[in-house]
């Protein structure tokens, strides 16, 4: 049948969006299908299972884990910054996936004859990366079937030291012209995410539960579903979140990456008879 021009679209993988405190959210995640998310006032991502094209101008990204569905998109998302002509960009992902993914990149080179220009950086837990004068990335240990990362960035400011608060704006100008330093940089946690982890991963790292937005996997809801299964497979239960609901101490708590063996509705009708209030209202159910 044929199809005229103007009725002609692109169909680009799902996608939605939410804006909280300054920061917009986008993103779609489902397990064993695909998972990304970005920040585009961070001008980061995080995961690379899917790419609406919308997010191809985003330079830089953290990858949690190598399961298909957080990197399948990696190869189309660095072939397609090539043939726009943009800048080759920077994918943070664990340390021992580097020479793994490299040589699959090198596959889809000789397979589709073109080049496949990116920066491939290993990371490990207690690391950090400069993302710009205002943000740093920290990386943390997850506790997935494989090697997994999660990451948190933070808002880093420059603070006057107690010490010198009391002090005229002359006083401080002279201090720090004598060399004093007169001030202390100073974090807040804006952004974590957590990737596929059991809870350890929120559990051995506290900061998951103080960032102003927290971005976690639930990948099942349901009492049919065996906790003890569950995290022997590496994810998590929505009882571990009942469990330590006074931890999270979040603005705002997005929960996805839901298994396929729950309908929407169903994930829906479960969470909200077991949280009526939703956290006071900041845990957002994302499908």
């Amino acid at each position: 049948m044929y199809i005229a021009e103007s009725e002609q679209q692109y169909v680009d993988p799902p996608c939605r969006q939410l804006m909280f405190n300054g920061m917009t959210i986008e993103g779609f995640s489902r397990a064993a299908m695909q998972t990304y998310w970005r920040i585009p006032e961070l001008k980061l991502g995080f995961d690379l299972g899917g790419q609406p094209w919308s997010f191809m101008g985003t330079p830089q990204w953290f990858v949690s884990h190598t399961h298909m569905d957080h990197i399948l998109a990696l190869p189309a998302y660095v072939a397609r910054r090539r043939m726009m002509k943009m800048e080759p960009p920077k994918i943070y992902l664990p340390a021992r996936a580097v020479g793994r993914v490299r040589q699959l990149l090198d596959v889809f080179q000789y397979l589709d004859h073109g080049h496949l220009p990116c920066e491939l950086i290993g990371v490990k837990p207690g690391e950090e990366y400069e993302i710009s004068r205002e943000h740093v990335v920290s990386v943390l240990r997850t506790d997935h079937s494989i090697p997994s990362v999660g990451y948190v960035v933070w808002e880093r400011r420059k603070r006057l030291k107690p010490e010198y608060q009391s002090l005229t704006e002359m006083e401080i100008r002279k201090l720090a012209i004598s060399g004093h330093q007169v001030s202390a940089e100073v974090r807040f946690p804006r952004v974590a995410y957590l990737g596929d982890s059991t809870p350890h991963g929120l559990d051995d790292n506290p900061v998951m539960y103080e960032a102003d937005i927290l971005i976690m996997e639930v990948s099942f809801v349901a009492k049919r579903h065996r906790t003890e299964l569950i995290h022997r497979r590496g994810h998590i239960h929505l009882d571990d979140v009942t469990e330590r609901r006074d931890r999270f101490r979040n603005g705002l708590i997005i929960v996805s990456h839901f298994s396929t063996r729950c309908t929407d509705r169903e994930i829906d009708r479960i969470v909200h008879k077991r949280i009526p209030d939703m956290m006071d209202g900041r845990l957002v159910l994302w499908f």
